[in-house]
């Protein structure tokens, strides 16, 4: 009955749904409605860095929902847990004279970040990189670098598109362009990472020609790459800052981060440039800021590094043996490129048929993307490693 409805009543986002009607989720592990178990190695698309339902985030989220859920729209009332959380992340963010404007998720983020960029340049052009993946509302779709998702609503915002990695393309960086906007790894473009040195080329790009760097850390953000921000990899500072996925703890949540003077610019000419009535809901404040306590206070960035390293020797062991053809990555942020999208489709199956359920990336079908919590254990690790690299030479 429940499957039939999900599919009568809720509008499909496609034509092949995975359907896996979920009963309880726990740590690392998703149980269906038939009771069988899965190693989760999907996290919501990197939302639950810190599991399912831990229990530090279910206690935050309790006693906040007894004090107060919504009461007002977001930057009018003073909400303790909207200010707890924002004094949390301007303590760790990678940008002087932080501050925080929260919204409801990434894509609205997106939304506020590239309007401050407007506002504050005076700028209308936007580029971004081929692959990229930034959201599906108008905006965010303008700078989505996938020509077939933006052509049914085209026109949409002016956007140079450049090639991921290459420095050469970086002239077309110009006096014209209000901001840049980059992933500092490109997930739904088949986790790839940029060569040494770009992300550092890019900022002195933005610099010389006045534009703003914008650097999309919705997935790679709060830990994933065995970093709390996949740009202090390489030392770089954005302009802004978005976060959405792990940054509510499993509970819907967004934010842009930027210094104040370009904060600033939101409050006038006119006032209220930028509203959201969910964003920053108390009870996702309250989670998130407990889950950013346990992501901290267990040290989980360097757990993602350490299991990351772990889980690439496996892989590259794989490709040296011709099984994949390429891995690729950071901490628990990897991709596994095989030879063509049938195969990542057929691997894909076998894993979930055996316990462990891994995807592929939007933009690359045939790269299976693995983004476990970063919770995981040693023994889970190894669980998940040896079903996926079974699924893997099984299916040959």
């Amino acid at each position: 009955m429940i499957r039939d409805d999900f599919r009568k009543y809720l509008c499909p986002t496609s034509g092949s749904p995975d359907g896996l009607e979920v009963a309880s989720a726990l740590g690392c592990w998703i149980t269906d409605a038939a009771g069988n178990r899965y190693l989760d190695w999907l996290s919501g698309i990197s939302v639950c860095n810190v599991g399912h339902r831990h229990p530090e985030v279910l206690r935050a989220i309790r006693e906040q929902a007894e004090k107060y859920l919504h009461v007002m729209v977001y930057g009018e009332y003073v909400l303790e847990p909207q200010v707890a959380y924002a004094r949390a992340l301007c303590e760790i963010a990678p940008m002087p004279q932080p501050q925080v404007f929260f919204t409801s998720s990434g894509a609205e983020a997106i939304e506020g970040a590239l309007k401050v960029a407007r506002k504050h340049t005076r700028r209308k052009r936007f580029v971004a990189f081929e692959g990229s993946y930034h959201g599906d509302t108008f905006g965010a779709l303008s700078i989505t670098g996938a020509a077939g998702m933006r052509a049914p609503f085209e026109p949409l915002l002016e956007t140079g598109f450049l090639p991921f990695g290459w420095e050469e393309s970086l002239a077309m960086i110009d006096d014209r362009t209000a901001a840049v906007v980059v992933e500092p790894i490109q997930a739904e473009g088949g986790v790839r990472v940029p060569p040494a040195g770009f992300l550092k080329k890019l900022r002195s790009r933005c610099d010389e020609t006045g534009a703003l760097l914008i650097m999309d850390e919705v997935q790679t953000g709060l830990g994933r790459t065995g970093a709390m921000w996949a740009c202090e990899r390489e030392g770089v500072k954005p302009d802004i800052l978005v976060l959405a996925k792990a940054l509510g703890g499993g509970m819907p949540l967004g934010a842009f981060v930027a210094g104040l003077p370009l904060m600033f610019t939101l409050s006038v000419d006119p006032p209220l440039s930028h509203l959201t009535t969910f964003g920053g809901h108390p009870v996702s404040c309250a989670a998130g800021l407990a889950a950013l306590n346990v992501l901290r206070g267990q040290d989980l960035a360097r757990h993602a590094r350490e299991l990351g390293t772990i889980a690439m020797n496996i892989l590259l062991g794989l490709k040296r043996a011709g099984e994949i053809a390429d891995a690729r990555g950071a901490g628990l942020l990897l991709g596994v490129e095989l030879d063509s999208t049938d195969r990542a489709e057929i691997v894909v199956r076998a894993c979930r048929h055996s316990g462990l359920l891994v995807g592929t990336a939007l933009h690359d079908p045939k790269t299976i993307r693995l983004v476990p919590p970063l919770t995981m254990t040693d023994d889970e690790l190894v669980r998940g490693l040896d079903i996926f690299t079974a699924a893997i030479t099984e299916t040959r």
